[in-house]
């Protein structure tokens, strides 16, 4: 091997060190994101939705004067906008927690 093959051996191997402790932090940010919480709300507040990092429902609460047998579509806009708005702000805390780490490049498969 000569001086040139060496010195790209070295830097290939400090290239995937960095990319596995790249890997590692990812990872590690993944998981914490099923700690933390959004909450979305709709109607004024008569439908919440409160959901983790992994896009996990932990609740929906429903206002009591939300609740008209006369008009179940306008509730069942109201959940579909409480969630619709959750998801939202999880892809948003995605992009804020995970982006740190890539630079805000959108790698595919990545969140």
């Amino acid at each position: 091997m000569n001086f040139q093959e060496g010195v790209k051996m070295k830097n290939m191997n400090q290239m995937m060190k960095q990319m596995k402790k790249m890997q590692a932090q990812m990872a590690k940010a993944q998981e914490e994101l099923g700690d933390k919480e959004v909450e979305a709300a709709a109607g004024g507040g008569m439908v919440k939705v409160r959901m983790n990092g992994h896009k996990q429902v932990l609740a929906v609460e429903i206002a009591p004067e939300a609740v008209d047998p006369e008009d179940v579509d306008m509730l069942q806009d109201l959940v579909t906008a409480a969630m619709n708005e959750a998801m939202k702000q999880v892809d948003d805390l995605v992009a804020k927690d995970l982006g740190k780490m890539t630079g805000g490049m959108n790698i595919p498969g990545l969140f």
